[in-house]
């Protein structure tokens, strides 16, 4: 099981497709993630993009953990394709983000 919600993905997703008008909430929205799901946010992004395996998630977690040296919002934030690789990264953990897209979406 993932250390971060499909929901708190999902919203990063969708702040991350809005990065030029909402980076102050992005920015602030991952800071407020503990660690463990800054770290799980960071592996799915890695899987997303095709640097680990879904199979790998747990390596990918320790190393997303060992290998901080930036805070997490900017060094997602220095990838033009965020939103997709996260989006990547949930399917191929066997996870479809779009119901928690929509259900965020409709509440704004």
């Amino acid at each position: 099981m993932l250390p971060i919600s499909t929901d708190k993905v999902a919203e990063v997703i969708i702040l991350a497709r809005e990065l030029d008008r909402a980076e102050r909430e992005f920015d602030g929205f991952v800071d407020r993630l503990n660690e463990d799901e800054q770290t799980a946010l960071v592996a799915i992004f890695w899987i997303g993009r095709g640097s680990f395996d879904a199979d790998d998630l747990e390596e990918a977690i320790q190393t997303a953990r060992q290998e901080r040296s930036t805070p997490t919002k900017d060094y997602l934030k220095g990838s033009p394709h965020l939103a997709d690789h996260l989006i990547s990264g949930l399917e191929a953990l066997g996870i479809d983000a779009s119901d928690a897209e929509d259900a965020l979406l409709g509440h704004r």
